[in-house]
């Protein structure tokens, strides 16, 4: 089921509202983060998947404790990078945190030298979901953009890491927004009705 298509001038309001409310969480979030990596369903995800993360900036919740009992499991870890800002994401391996270097938007994320790889599972920042996977993000389009192409050559797993309280009823979705696979929180694990899997 989809909502009314909207514009990023239509979603603006709706964000402030919900970078103010993040912002409230974010004082929990060291404890939230290691919350929702106990309760990630590994054995739901495909085994030693190559997974690509990302690098939580101001309140978002921070992947690193997934990111790292994913790591511990086997896994590939990757990291996003913008190269172009009207093209999908790509991911590098993550490498030592002192390695890293601004990409085109002045981002931390692995240089250049990195090798690129596509990720089976992706771990996806948010500014509010609902239970039907939409997703509502930041305004760039990266990961839209970047699921889309995901998706358009291949099975990828896309799974929403958010706060319990960054849930609405039922997040804006426009023509070009893609919804998540699952959500991840501090309360627990949802995974939306599809015809997408994993493998």
């Amino acid at each position: 089921m989809h909502s009314t298509p909207l514009t990023d001038a239509d979603k603006a309001p709706m964000r402030r509202r919900l970078r103010a409310l993040r912002r409230a969480l974010a004082p929990e979030r060291d404890e939230a983060s290691s919350r929702a990596a106990a309760l990630a369903p590994l054995s739901l995800w495909p085994p030693a998947p190559i997974v690509a993360g990302y690098l939580a900036l101001e309140s978002e919740i921070d992947p690193a404790p997934l990111l790292q009992r994913l790591a511990a499991a086997g896994a590939r870890i990757l990291l996003p990078a913008v190269t172009d800002r009207d093209a999908p994401l790509i991911f590098r391996e993550a490498g030592e945190p002192k390695d890293l270097a601004a990409d085109l938007i002045g981002l931390p994320a692995p240089p250049p030298s990195a090798r690129v790889l596509v990720p089976d599972l992706l771990i996806v920042p948010l500014l509010a979901f609902d239970r039907v996977g939409g997703r509502l993000g930041q305004g760039g389009g990266f990961y839209d953009r970047t699921l889309r192409q995901m998706r358009s050559r291949g099975a990828v797993f896309a799974v929403g890491l958010a706060f319990a309280g960054q849930e609405v009823d039922r997040a804006p979705m426009g023509p070009g927004d893609e919804r998540l696979d699952a959500v991840l929180t501090e309360r627990g694990y949802i995974a939306f009705e599809k015809d997408r899997s994993c493998v």
